[in-house]
């Protein structure tokens, strides 16, 4: 079986060095064998999960969502439908958080269009006036 180092296998998954480390203190990856030389090691199946985490994190899953899904590939009895539910649950977590941004957008918007720019005093600023003001 051929192996990698930390190294290595940080390069080719396009991640930093210490985040193979964080991956196997959350224990998304396993604990490596050591190699003679007392080398961490680290296999193909390492490159595909860390590719896997990489890639959900890119849809918005959360490392602890991450392990969920990988749990279910585990899982006895696990079905395609387990996934689809998270998936779902996640599609609706973003478009809440879409919403959100736009109202935020839309306060920003109303606020900087209030806004005189240019040259005028710092002390009428409808912006942070605005940040100021109580809720």
């Amino acid at each position: 079986m051929a192996t990698i180092t930390r190294g290595e296998l940080a390069k080719r998954c396009d991640i930093n060095f210490e985040t193979v480390r964080y991956y196997e203190r959350q224990g998304l990856i396993a604990i490596p064998a050591r190699n003679a030389s007392n080398y961490r090691v680290y296999d193909e199946e390492t490159v595909r999960r860390i590719r896997f985490i990489k890639r959900a994190q890119e849809v918005g899953f959360t490392l602890k969502e991450i392990q969920d899904l990988l749990a279910l590939r585990v899982r006895r009895g696990a079905r395609c439908s387990d996934v689809v539910a998270r998936a779902d649950a996640k599609i609706a977590d973003i478009d809440a958080r879409i919403r959100s941004l736009g109202a935020m957008r839309r306060s920003l918007v109303a606020l900087a269009k209030q806004c005189e720019g240019g040259d005028a005093s710092i002390s009428k600023c409808p912006i942070l006036d605005a940040f100021e003001a109580p809720a």
